[in-house]
């Protein structure tokens, strides 16, 4: 029977490999509440990046702590940094939870042109839920990570800050570059230890022609999905799937 998977918000030492974890919150009150769960039980717990068959050694509704044992193997995100234009929350919400799920490293929201004037005044705010949504979605998944959720930015200055050596957006008006031998064809080679593609994904409505020429000054490859107009959600999930079976070993 697969454990449940844990992971803790704090551990000791707090560098390096831990040797003790903790749950607090809604995390320690589920175990508690829900679970029942008894002093000596046994869960996986991931710590500083670590996993560990872990122990649990005491147990109250706002903390649970855990002794950790042997490490286990993990599987390490994809190196993938997903731009990600703000799109009506409930979507929007729901590929972060599913590009999770699929393993991206990091996602950036983008307060894009066509970004609704009202999502994006309010997208600072939701940061924080977006977080959570991330974490819960690891935890589902069996993450050893959560992906790091950005504050939401202008897309500008998301495009002068990335550093990835591979660099690709899904564009509505390109016609015959796929996304599928973008990937094939690049010069850079996969890697797990750091972000090897970014990735950008418009909002409902594509990105604006002075948007696509900011991209190309930058030097992003533009791609296509295929000749169906798909969903912003559906584009993440689409693009990720196929950027993970190349990248994958």
């Amino acid at each position: 029977m697969t454990r449940r998977r844990w992971i803790a918000d704090t551990w000791s030492p707090e560098t390096g490999h831990p040797t003790h974890a903790t749950l607090t919150g809604e995390q320690a009150q589920h175990l508690a509440r829900v679970l029942r769960a008894q002093p000596g039980q046994i869960f996986d717990v991931v710590a500083n990046g670590f996993l560990h068959r872990a122990e649990i050694s005491a147990i109250s509704l706002s903390e649970v702590s855990f002794t950790l044992h042997e490490e286990l193997e993990v599987d390490a995100a994809l190196p993938i940094h997903l731009l990600l234009a703000v799109f009506k929350f409930d979507h929007f919400e729901w590929a972060i939870e599913k590009a999770t799920e699929l393993g991206v490293a990091r996602i950036t929201p983008i307060l894009a042109r066509r970004t609704e004037k009202h999502l994006a005044q309010v997208a600072q705010k939701r940061a924080e839920r977006w977080r959570r949504i991330a974490l819960e979605a690891a935890k589902q998944s069996r993450r050893t990570d959560v992906p790091e959720i950005a504050e939401p930015v202008k897309l500008d200055a998301a495009l002068k800050a990335e550093t990835a050596p591979l660099r690709i957006l899904l564009s509505e008006v390109e016609q015959s570059v796929s996304l599928t031998s973008a990937l094939a064809h690049s010069n850079q080679q996969p890697t797990t230890n750091n972000e090897h593609l970014a990735l950008a994904i418009g909002p409902e409505g594509g990105w604006t022609p002075e948007e696509i020429a900011l991209f190309t000054q930058h030097q992003w490859t533009h791609v296509t999905l295929g000749p169906r107009i798909l969903r912003a959600e559906t584009a993440t999930i689409a693009a990720l799937a196929i950027a993970a079976a190349h990248l994958e070993p």
